[in-house]
């Protein structure tokens, strides 16, 4: 089988950086931080009372004011972030095959926020829940209403691997499309978890940061003074299409799709491989399926969350698979800013990547103060300041809960 070329014409996203391409990308050059005291509710006894909040977010843009109460917000993130990738990407809705456009999505949990309102309010007394609980909260619903929204009727479904969940999805899309299943996707994810549910839950597995008294330097991936990652949400969109497609119609085309890997680490419910075999894994495999070897890449987008343990395994994965061009490589976490997504992660992950692609910056790795004598820090880690840089291949990686590992290969256009 001939496989068909994959590329992308279009993105979207609301995330804590900007409700736009345009203020994400800025913020990212810039190296600005959307860690701050959480605002959305009364954090005073929680360990962690910071986060990577969206701001500024006015869902009655994408949705009738009406609506939006029907939703719980990582839907209305999926809205807004796919109505400005369709817009993007100059697509004709009136004139593609909609059979042939399909939705992909990822969410690591989904809709969280609805399911802690509801049984927060429940009565036993009374046992009844809201109509809207169950189609507002199960994971899939944000892919299934973008669906509905655009008419596309192509596949249509969400991957579920927690902080993988995003590039799971794109890779998914990548593979309809170079198999001639479908012409294009709205691909991406999203999430909506800073909430008391969320909070709580990941401070009793001291996951998360609780350097209160400095939300903005709290997400330091590599440093020494690390002490967990910094909760986000939002969401990314990216329109993935068939090359011969987006050429006849005369699309803008960011950057191309040339290979994904997915491996599991198959070690520890929420650790990761110490050594990080699954890590290494995915990246290999990824290569392999883009075609490439290791010295064509430019550009590590890691999954770098801040964490004391995963922090150590991505770069020891790094040496193992790029052997001494490992030190040849850029390396950055644009976690550092916009704090983890968890299951749309790899979406704005991946969208960084393409923007440094298409403008030859390193994003960089915010919040370093301290080198740990636990990591190489020989490799290039883009600390504090962005760089500019020839970016030919670029690779996007996200690890999850549960050992899911997923890497996306990019290729400048």
């Amino acid at each position: 089988m001939e496989l068909k070329r994959v590329v992308i014409t279009g993105l979207g996203t609301v995330n804590p950086l900007g409700n736009s391409i345009e203020e994400y990308w800025e913020g990212l050059k810039n190296g600005v931080s959307g860690a701050a005291r959480i605002t959305r509710m009364n954090i005073e006894l929680h360990k962690t009372q910071f986060g990577c909040e969206v701001k500024n977010f006015d869902p009655t843009l994408y949705v009738e004011k009406k609506e939006v109460r029907k939703h719980d917000p990582f839907t209305l993130y999926a809205f807004a972030a796919a109505q400005q990738a369709i817009d993007d990407s100059g697509l004709d809705l009136d004139a593609i095959d909609k059979d042939r456009a399909g939705v992909i999505w990822g969410a690591g949990v989904g809709g969280l926020q609805t399911f802690y309102e509801e049984v927060k309010a429940y009565d036993l007394s009374r046992p009844k829940f809201n109509p809207f609980f169950i189609p507002k909260m199960i994971a899939n619903i944000a892919g299934g209403l973008v669906s509905i929204r655009f008419g596309f009727r192509g596949p249509n479904f969400t991957t579920v691997s927690a902080c993988a969940s995003a590039s799971h999805a794109m890779i998914e899309a990548f593979n309809y499309i170079r198999m001639g299943k479908a012409n294009l996707f709205i691909t991406g994810g999203s999430e909506a978890a800073i909430n008391e549910a969320g909070l709580c839950g990941f401070n009793s597995m001291r996951a998360i940061s609780t350097r209160n008294d400095d939300p903005a330097t709290a997400s330091r991936p590599f440093d020494k003074d690390r002490d967990g990652f910094v909760m986000g949400e939002g969401s990314g969109a990216l329109i993935f299409e068939e090359y011969e497609h987006a050429i006849a119609r005369g699309a803008k085309i960011y950057a191309e799709v040339v290979g994904g890997g997915m491996s599991a680490d198959a070690y520890h419910m929420t650790a990761p491989d110490p050594d990080g075999k699954g890590a290494s894994l995915v990246m290999k495999w990824a290569l392999e399926d883009a075609g490439l070897k290791p010295e064509d890449i430019d550009y590590i987008n890691v999954h770098g969350t801040s964490t004391p343990l995963g922090d150590i395994a991505e770069p020891k994965a790094i040496i193992k698979v790029f052997g001494d061009h490992a030190y040849k490589l850029s390396i950055s976490s644009t976690k550092s800013m916009t704090g983890h997504l968890l299951g749309a992660a790899g979406a704005i992950e991946g969208i960084a990547s393409i923007l440094a692609l298409r403008d030859g910056i390193i994003p960089p790795t915010i919040n370093h103060f301290t080198d740990d004598p636990e990591i190489d820090n020989n490799l290039d880690f883009t600390f504090n300041v962005a760089k500019k840089r020839d970016i030919n291949y670029a690779i996007s990686n996200t690890f999850g809960f549960g050992g899911h590992n997923a890497t996306v290969v990019f290729k400048k256009y």
